[in-house]
């Protein structure tokens, strides 16, 4: 690793301060990415800020209509929630399947989104439940917050300090794994939203993205034999020595009906 400084902020004041005066300065949440980053010498940041003792990015609350998580939040705080497993069990279930415990207990929902890895889990949640996400400067709509492969609408300084989560009636998610590194090569959230149905994809392209012809297809019937019909276009999708684009988009279809299926099963 390269020299950096240290500081364990106590306050968001500190933190956006912190940013303000060192532009090479960088948050850290979980580490689970930046961390092995440094390792390989691959990021040099004058500044690591440790974000985990700034109480508003802490904690879980379940309210009557949606549901609040503190951007520092560990993926094992989601899955073992009670409270989330009865307000949107889709949600803990996502968060239980994420990596493996290690990760699982020190990754963050905040660090997640705001990486933007195209195989992340999360943001598939936050698209297909049509999240808020709160930062130290404003109210970002899940739809505008992923805007291209690891990039987000976030700007230099910015950290996500809670995702705000409404209640559905009903959601699932399956994804498709690598079975060798357990990556996600196709995934998707599914939602019967108040507004409408909702379709995230995860892992097949770039970027998380809604998936319009299957929303279409499950707002006449939200079952997985409305799918049928559907199918995905492999343009645009990744395409590595693990999988074709061709083959990513028909893992999409087969992630959607998971999904379906998964939905009508927690519901």
């Amino acid at each position: 690793m390269y020299d950096f400084a240290y500081v364990r902020a106590k306050s968001l004041d500190e933190v956006t301060r912190l940013l303000d005066e060192h532009p090479n300065a960088r948050p850290l949440s979980g580490g689970q990415t930046l961390i092995p980053t440094l390792k390989q010498r691959l990021n040099r940041p004058s500044m690591l800020i440790d974000l985990q003792d700034i109480p508003e990015t802490q904690g879980i609350e379940v309210g009557e209509h949606e549901v609040s998580v503190g951007g520092m939040t560990r993926h094992a705080d989601v899955a073992g929630h009670p409270g989330i497993a009865k307000a949107i069990p889709a949600l803990a279930l996502l968060a239980s399947g994420i990596a493996d415990p290690q990760v699982r207990h020190r990754g963050t929902i905040g660090g997640s989104i705001s990486n933007n890895d195209p195989a992340a889990d999360y943001p598939a949640a936050v698209v297909g439940l049509g999240a808020r996400v709160i930062t130290t400067r404003r109210s970002i709509e899940a739809d505008a917050f992923f805007t291209g492969l690891f990039s987000t609408a976030l700007e230099p300084g910015e950290i996500v300090v809670r995702v705000i989560f409404p209640r559905v009636r009903r959601a699932g998610y399956c994804k498709i794994p690598n079975p060798a590194s357990g990556y996600v090569m196709a995934g998707c959230f599914v939602a019967e939203t108040h507004d409408g149905i909702r379709v995230a994809v995860n892992g097949a392209g770039p970027c998380v993205f809604r998936q319009r012809d299957f929303e279409t297809a499950l707002a006449v019937r939200f079952d997985a034999a409305s799918l049928e019909g559907c199918g995905q276009s492999a343009q645009g999708l990744n395409a590595d020595m693990h999988a074709s684009a061709d083959y990513r988009a028909q893992l999409v279809k087969v992630a959607a009906k998971r999904a379906v299926a998964c939905a009508l099963r927690l519901a």
